[in-house]
């Protein structure tokens, strides 16, 4: 069933890779400061666009950190707003939104391989490497609980049983964790 290939892929993502639960990999050091600010993480995932809308007006009084998970990068310019941080593989973000940022870390498998990293280079943009496993949304979820959000309000991810279930995919285990730590 799909409920036990999900627990059997969480519980072997658990024990293999336990450590970046726990907090034991390298977080790059980053200009943009999350500690104490209140930050949104954006996927271009189920409902984003009616979700940011609904937060238009608390991003305008709080002016929280953003962070675009590759796409949702876009889907802040879309709102007229500048991202500050894009986190991920950089194959489903726009040149434009690349250009817009503040800050770019890109997902490095743990090995160090960063594929999307010759996609910052030809551009001449500045990056920092993130090496990881899980998906681009862990890691940047990951990454405001570690540098220390007060708040960290998900845009478009996976959050319930159901989105878990229903992707399918290997990954979800380790988005399962990273939720249950944050």
């Amino acid at each position: 069933s799909l409920a036990e290939d999900f627990i059997d892929n969480t519980l072997e993502f658990a024990q293999r890779e336990k450590g970046f639960i726990l907090g034991e990999v390298e977080f790059p050091p980053l200009e943009t400061t999350m500690m104490g600010r209140h930050v949104v993480v954006v996927v271009r995932g189920h409902n984003y666009r009616a979700d940011l809308s609904a937060l238009r007006s608390y991003i305008s009084e709080v002016k929280p950190v953003l962070i675009g998970v590759d796409g949702g990068a876009d889907a802040l310019l879309e709102l007229g707003r500048r991202p500050d941080i894009i986190v991920g593989d950089m194959d489903s973000v726009s040149d434009d939104a690349l250009m817009a940022c503040r800050e770019i870390v890109v997902h490095a498998y743990p090995d160090g391989r960063a594929p999307g990293l010759e996609r910052i280079k030809k551009l001449n943009l500045k990056s920092k490497i993130f090496k990881a496993p899980g998906t681009s949304e862990d890691i940047a979820m990951l990454l405001a609980y570690e540098k220390g959000a007060d708040l960290i309000v998900a845009v478009g991810t996976h959050s319930s049983m159901v989105d878990f279930l229903e992707k399918g995919r290997k990954g979800m285990g380790s988005t399962f964790l990273v939720r249950l730590k944050v």
